[in-house]
This record gives structure tokens, sequence and C-alpha cells, in this order.
């Protein structure tokens, strides 16, 4: 068994083991590794009425509880826009860092970290999904509902899940991380069909933005030390925030990479700009009062989402593409649930539609994996 070991540092302080959890074998893993350290471990049964528990609305209380939904789902895109066609692991919600940014704020009304404890039970069903689709490419992510290695130490996820991965030819699984949390990486002994990507963001933003999260330099060094011990990498630029200096942030950001990792191993890097529900602006106004990432003026876009004016997504898209492509022209660059139109414009080409996106990235899963 895998011990603590620098779980201590990070920002969790109790579990909250919900009724049935303590049935689950990676319940009995986490309860395993937290013995003898700070990690209190409380048992509750949630009101059913509606009341809150105490601790349920902290970051640094860890909610276990099984989940009754479907563990495989695709990401919850729009036609309304171009979609990549990932495949989500759903095995929590939420993290305990605290973006202000944060989507999740608006689609969970606890900030609460939670594991869902019954996930290698039901990996099976996952299983005949892929299998029964061997022509087909499946590109898995666990970073869409939660931060894929915050918890990684404490949780395992790593320990399980790449081995399940690396033995499928028709798979690949995407690690997606804002920390410098790569012990369990490191641990595997499994390689093929993993990436390990970082989301990424001007150094302003990284400081006055992205609570609790590793810096960039701790990031960008995680991905160097993983290219090292022969993983593939990825990197997300996203959210793109129009901020003072924006161009020379970002520059910066590009800098960091040239001097950290190598492009040849880097099998996609994504952009999106900043996109959010309008129900999000308020909570942003009230949990991070200082944040200055919903300032300037939105569009409600066809997603419904709020967003940028489509010439100034267009003008920065086009900027750190054109940045990025002085540093390497091969680096699987995408943009993220975005229009033709404004693929056209910022980066000369289109994929025309969410089918040939997917074709886009299957390519690069060829070229970088076989």
């Amino acid at each position: 068994m895998v011990g603590l070991g620098k779980y201590e540092k990070l920002p969790v302080k109790e579990i909250l083991l919900e009724e049935n959890a303590e049935l689950s074998a990676l319940t009995a893993e986490i309860l395993n590794r937290v013995k003898g350290s700070s990690v209190k471990v409380r048992r509750i049964k949630e009101d059913r009425e509606g009341r809150r528990v105490k601790g349920l609305d902290s970051k640094t209380s860890l909610y276990l509880t099984p989940f009754p939904g479907a563990l495989l789902k695709p990401c919850p895109g729009t036609k309304a826009y171009i979609c990549c066609g990932y495949q989500i692991l759903h095995l929590g919600t939420n993290c305990p860092m605290d973006c202000a940014y944060c989507i999740l704020q608006a689609y969970f009304d606890r900030p609460r970290p939670t594991v869902f404890t019954n996930i290698w039970e039901r990996l099976r069903e996952v299983a005949q999904i892929l299998d029964a689709q061997p022509a087909r490419v499946f590109r898995l992510g666990t970073g869409e509902f939660m931060d894929s290695l915050a918890l990684d130490p404490l949780v395992g996820w790593s320990r399980t899940l790449m081995p399940f991965v690396s033995s499928r030819k028709n798979t690949i699984l995407e690690f997606k991380t804002k920390t410098d949390r790569i012990e369990g990486l490191l641990s595997s002994d499994s390689r093929d069909r993993i990436v390990v990507s970082w989301s990424l963001n001007s150094p302003d933003i990284v400081a006055s933005e992205e609570r609790g999260t590793s810096g960039l330099r701790k990031r960008l060094e995680s991905a160097r030390r993983c290219q090292e011990e022969g993983f593939v990498v990825g990197f997300h630029l996203d959210p793109i925030i129009r901020h003072e200096d924006w161009r020379d942030q970002y520059a910066r950001t590009i800098e960091m990479l040239d001097k950290f990792v190598r492009p040849d191993r880097i099998i996609w890097i994504s952009m999106g700009c900043l996109r959010y529900v309008p129900q999000l602006k308020s909570i942003i106004r009230k949990r991070h009062p200082k944040s200055g990432v919903v300032d300037g003026e939105f569009i409600r876009g066809l997603d419904g989402k709020m967003r940028y004016f489509r010439p100034l997504r267009a003008e920065m898209y086009a900027h750190l593409a054109g940045t990025l492509g002085e540093w390497s022209k091969d680096l699987g660059l995408y943009l993220c649930m975005e229009s033709h139109e404004v693929w056209l414009e910022s980066l000369g080409w289109s994929p025309m539609d969410s089918a040939g996106l997917s074709a886009y990235l299957d390519e690069r899963v060829a070229k970088l994996f076989g």
C-alpha cells in the first residue's frame, strides 16, 4: 500500500464519509493512507431535508460517497460550437484549489471536493464499452469536473487507471492538472496511451486568480520531468483572459514552455477564451471580490455563455498561435468550443465541425502513440 507521503502538505483537513461509502475498496485505501496523519475522518449522514451539515461547504473537507450515475460520459459540448469529442471519466467533483473563474462554482452548489467511492467496481462497465468498439479512438479524461491529480496521492486514481488504459490500443487517458502532483504517475510502469496535461495561464492570472494551485514554474518543471520519464504531455491555455499587458504576459508563459519542455513530445495545445454561464458572475463577485476576470464587456454566445466579442477572441487566438508557431509548427494546436468562423479568422483553417476536430485529434494520437 502506498503511504500518504507528501499529502500532509495538501489543503484537506478532514474526510467526510457518507453512508454506504465504507463498503468500497477505494474508501478502505483512502482511510488506510490517512492513518497516523492529521487528517480527521468523520462519518456523516447528509440531511435529506436539505439542511447543511457542518463541513460540507468547505474546500478543506473531502467528501466520499457512492455515485449512481454513468462513469463514462461525453464532454458537455454544444452543437453551436466545434467540440473535440472528449469522453469524461466522472470520478468526482470539485477540487481543493479555488480558481476565481472556475465554472464548477455555478454547476455545484457546494465547493467541497467530492470523490465517488464506487468507481473501481464500475470500471468493468467502461471496459465493455471500450472493448466493444475496437476501431474507435476513445480520448478519455478525468479533468472536466475536478483536477486530475490534486487528490491523486490520497485517492490513487493514477495507479489503477494507467494500467487499465495502457492495455487498450483504442484508448488514451489524459490527466489534466494545475498541480505538480506527479508522484503517482512516476511510480507506475505504464506510459503507453497516457497523456499528462497542464492548464496554463499568464503569470499574473496564475498569481491573482488561481488560488491554491502550483505556480507556472512548478507545473512546467513537472511537465519536463514527465517527458524525461517517457510521458507524452499536453497543455491547455484556457481560459485565456484579456487583462493588462496580456500579450507580454502570455509571451512569458510561452517562453517558459520553450525553456522547460520539448515540443516534439507535445500531443496538443488547446486554446479557449474565458466563457461562463451568466449566473457565475455574481458568484465570483461574492466569493472572489478582488477578482477582475469578469470585468469588461461580454456578450451572450450561441451556447448561452458569456464570451468576449468575436473579434477580440479571434485577435487573442491569432496572437498566441503566432507566438507558439515561432516556437514550433507541430504542436497540435486547436480551439476549444469555438465557431468555424473564429477558427478561420484566427488560425487560417478549420476542421469544419466536431467530427473534423475529433479526426484531427485522433491523428495526433496516432502520431504520438502509433
